[in-house]
């Protein structure tokens, strides 16, 4: 009998889309299946990989760049191979790309791989409902990645109306003819359209697989895209802010309510000392979208800010001075009042 193929499957999608969230909800519904995961943040504090560890069977971890630009097919191979290999048991692999990624070239790297326990399992494409019109104004390249996908995940479905729902869902056939399109809020899609929980011969083939010849014809704007200045990220910066001091949470609110126009992305981890606010706060913010998610620190988990701001013309060293102010020197003389601004976004 031959051995089975571990799939391995590319999870893309523009900044702030929620593919974390996708990963994490993938790996809390897994079903008994082992997940590896090989996640990839733009910026050197790597919030992502921070999220999803501890909840992944195998992870590995590639932080400050692209994944598509930081290694060749031989260097993919490693981490391949380490999660591929048979103690670590492993049913299917995730790649978690950057959200500057170009997912064409992730798919070549897959299947020009020599290892042969892995298999292609598909392109998920992550789009955020919400922003989808703003994204792809931005990045007409948005097109060509649903395109090419094997499923469209249209995220943030509920934080639209139903008409422009049923419009979007309509652009997004027309994009991808065939591909099918699952709505989702926070990421919730079943696994089963990702990958087998089942035996293999009770699998129900209903996902398309991209072949080798569909990415060898792709069009001549990608490859100047890629390997020219026009590159996605080419034009975007990362400013990353670490603090084990807490944070000020009325002059922290005050700076995201007044962050730049070209401030597209903030993630990561916030520390406030106010009394009876001490746990960890979850930041989300992508576009004019800002939640935060509070819930309790490790015990082992050393309590600290840590946050990645991603933007395009954006002014990095006063956006740094700006996060530097936001620092609570005297958190005993903070009241509680403070956190008024943060609750108002906070969701449990």
């Amino acid at each position: 009998m031959a051995k089975r193929q571990i799939p391995v499957i590319v999870l893309a999608g523009f900044l702030g889309s929620g593919k974390t969230t996708l990963l994490n909800h993938l790996l809390s519904r897994s079903g008994g299946s082992r997940i590896g995961a090989i996640v990839n943040d733009f910026g050197s504090i790597e919030i992502d990989a921070m999220s999803v560890a501890g909840q992944v069977d195998s992870m590995v971890s590639l932080g400050n760049g692209c994944l598509c630009c930081a290694v060749d097919t031989s260097e993919l191979d490693v981490f391949l191979d380490r999660l591929a290999r048979p103690a670590a048991r492993i049913d299917v692999i995730v790649i978690e790309a950057s959200g500057l990624a170009e997912p064409q070239e992730l798919i070549r790297m897959i299947l020009a791989s020599d290892n042969k326990s892995i298999v292609y399992g598909g392109l998920v494409e992550v789009v955020d409902a919400a922003e989808f019109t703003a994204t792809r104004e931005r990045h007409p390249e948005l097109d060509r990645h649903v395109g090419i996908a094997d499923l469209v995940v249209l995220n943030k479905a509920d934080r639209i109306g139903d008409e422009a729902r049923e419009e979007l869902l309509t652009t997004l056939a027309g994009l991808a003819p065939g591909t099918p399109v699952v709505p989702a809020a926070y990421g919730r899609v079943d696994p089963e359209f990702l990958f087998d929980r089942k035996p293999r011969e009770e699998r129900n083939e209903a996902i398309r697989q991209l072949s080798f010849e569909d990415l060898c014809t792709g069009d001549d704007d990608h490859d100047q895209d890629h390997h020219g200045h026009g590159h996605l990220h080419a034009g975007y910066e990362s400013v990353e802010f670490a603090s084990d001091e807490p944070m000020h949470p009325r002059r922290l609110m005050e700076f995201l309510d007044s962050r730049p126009e070209g401030l597209y992305r903030v993630k990561g981890f916030v520390h406030f000392g106010v009394a009876g606010h001490r746990q960890k706060f979850t930041l989300h913010a992508v576009g004019d979208f800002l939640r935060f998610y509070p819930s309790p620190w490790a015990r082992s988990e050393k309590r600290a800010t840590r946050l990645v701001m991603i933007g395009s013309g954006i002014d990095a060293p006063a956006l740094r001075d700006g996060i530097e102010a936001c620092r609570d020197t005297a958190p005993q003389e903070t009241d509680d009042h403070s956190m008024w601004g943060v609750l108002r976004y906070a969701q449990s």
